[in-house]
């Protein structure tokens, strides 16, 4: 039987919600949270501590999905790159110009994009977006 796990995309509206209602939904019962972090949330959904216990199957629901794709979008993502260049010395130049002058072209991942890359690489997740 698959476990059934909601994310309730209304609470979602940029990078800081979206890891705010994850740790809310799934790290409720542990006594630490997870960072601001793609590895984290990547890890987070291998199992092993949080409501994920293993690999067990997992349902997950999006709720508002659609204004999760807008709100994590292409200009949040640009923005989310462009504090990155502020710190030089933490984060290769080189790949964030080259992440920007993707999505300034329109081909580039959005956040929400890479999200829904990093669900689909956990086999024992299936995604349900409504």
């Amino acid at each position: 039987m698959h476990k059934t796990i909601i994310i309730d995309g209304e609470k979602i509206h940029d990078i800081p919600s979206f890891y705010t209602h994850i740790n809310d939904i799934f790290m409720q019962d542990v006594d630490w949270k997870l960072g601001h972090s793609l590895d984290a949330f990547s890890d987070l959904l291998y199992g092993g501590f949080g409501l994920i216990e293993s690999t067990e199957p997992i349902d997950l629901v999006w709720l508002n999905f659609e204004k999760n794709r807008t709100d994590l979008g292409r200009e949040l993502t640009l923005n989310h790159y462009r504090q990155k260049l502020l710190k030089p010395n933490i984060f290769n130049m080189e790949i964030i110009d080259a992440q920007i002058d993707e999505l300034e072209q329109g081909r580039g991942k959005t956040y929400f994009d890479i999200l829904l890359e990093i669900i689909g690489e956990h086999e024992n997740i299936t995604l349900i977006p409504r």
